[in-house]
């Protein structure tokens, strides 16, 4: 692969870690998703994401990628969808990174074969 294509990235980050939750039971889950979904209304989206993952609440997941996204933040969105499982939204920013990368190749073929 050229250098030049892998230098424009850095390694921060660049894993989606998958983990199974800790066993939380029905009415401690319950509990807190509310809690996390108050954090989620009142902005607080990195205690709601905590909060979420640890519960493996999959609706308050994909909320949170639908912020990343909003953001621009694709990566971290694509983490979120890919924990949810939501795989119709995770497809989408894995073909449009995809084309993106594929963009990335051409230009730099295009730029080293002169």
């Amino acid at each position: 692969m050229c250098p030049e294509l892998i230098n424009k990235f850095d390694d921060v980050n660049a894993f989606i870690k998958e983990t199974t939750p800790s066993p939380v039971d029905g009415s401690q889950k319950a509990v807190l998703n509310r809690k996390g979904n108050q954090f989620f209304n009142d902005g607080k989206i990195e205690d709601a994401r905590r909060i979420f993952m640890t519960t493996n609440y999959t609706d308050g997941l994909s909320r949170i990628g639908d912020y990343y996204k909003s953001e621009g933040r694709n990566i971290e969105a694509l983490k979120m969808y890919w924990l949810a499982p939501n795989k119709k939204k995770s497809s989408m920013i894995i073909e449009e990174l995809a084309g993106i990368i594929h963009n990335m190749i051409k230009d730099t073929s295009i730029k080293t074969s002169e």
